[in-house]
């Protein structure tokens, strides 16, 4: 006679069965890579600088502070995260930029989505208004660095690790805080050279989407990592076409090849602007927004291969 399996022996099987493969992908979850963490706490607009003499108001040295909750780390790398929006639109919830920083705390990091001044000047059709609005950003971000520095303790950063990350404009940003803080001097205007200096945060990679440099040669100075998003059809922030005095990610990414500087470039064929099939800046579809789950996917892989592995 065949022998005859008590029916909770059997419950209990495919129990276990259902569960396995789960279990499998929580033991082999990698922090930094993949999203370990269900819950993201967020704090809202925390001051990090102040109004200038000037009569620039706080609302532009304002951030939201994205953690994972429950987290049991007490030395965490902090991505940045800068807006988009031509240095005259934007601010720390536009666009991608609370969809990165959900996703990236997720993964264990600290994310920061900065506030930063804005010009009132036309940035979109004059380059010199462009590199003295880039300037003002970069001073705004070095001051939420300080800021972060100054209060890793209480925010628990690893100062050795802060990134800095952007789309578009942010980008931009990014690039120009990592490779030169002074963007007036470096792109050749009267700016006093002597304040130039490379990489003061001492930023150990940058993220950037869909943006730009003004002066490739600016690689030279440092080995900063580089991770790079961008669409072959973008009109704005063109990717390989050197165009209004932008150089943008793939001539980025080939000169980075050629110093050397470890980088990865993901080109999006068909694709303009924030990764849209045509660039709207006010709205965008669930396919543009799986695109930016995509693009910060291909960055955390090349965060974690840089920095943690």
């Amino acid at each position: 006679l065949p022998l005859r399996m008590p029916r909770s022996f059997i419950q209990g099987c495919i129990i276990i069965c259902i569960n396995l493969p789960l279990y499998s992908q929580q033991v082999s979850a990698q922090r930094y890579k993949d999203r370990v963490f269900a819950t993201v706490a967020i704090s809202k607009n925390i001051t990090y600088g102040y109004d200038l003499p000037d009569g620039t108001k706080a609302k532009y040295y304002l951030l939201d502070l994205y953690q994972p909750e429950n987290d049991t780390c007490t030395s965490r790398p902090l991505i940045l995260w800068i807006h988009g929006g031509g240095f005259k639109f934007g601010n720390k919830g536009s666009r991608g930029t609370p969809l990165w920083c959900r996703r990236f705390a997720e993964r264990g990091y600290v994310c920061a989505s900065v506030n930063y001044r804005l010009s009132k000047k036309n940035t979109l059709s004059d380059l010199g208004a462009l590199i003295n609005a880039c300037s003002d950003a970069v001073e705004d971000i070095d001051k939420a660095i300080a800021f972060f520095k100054k209060n890793h303790a209480l925010y628990k950063i690893d100062t050795t690790r802060i990134i800095l990350a952007g789309n578009s404009a942010g980008g931009m940003t990014a690039l120009q805080a990592a490779y030169g803080s002074n963007p007036a001097a470096s792109a050749g205007t009267p700016a006093a050279s002597a304040y130039l200096t490379y990489n003061p945060g001492h930023i150990a990679a940058v993220i950037n989407f869909w943006g730009s440099m003004f002066d490739t040669s600016l690689l030279k100075n440092n080995n900063v990592p580089v991770v790079s998003v961008h669409g072959n059809k973008d009109r704005i922030v063109s990717a390989g076409k050197p165009d209004k005095g932008l150089y943008g990610s793939l001539i980025i990414h080939r000169y980075a090849n050629v110093l050397h500087i470890p980088n990865s470039l993901k080109i999006y064929e068909g694709y303009a602007h924030e990764l849209q099939k045509h660039f709207n800046p006010l709205w965008a579809g669930k396919a543009a927004r799986k695109r930016w789950e995509e693009a910060g996917n291909f960055a955390a892989d090349f965060l974690y291969k840089e920095l943690f592995e």
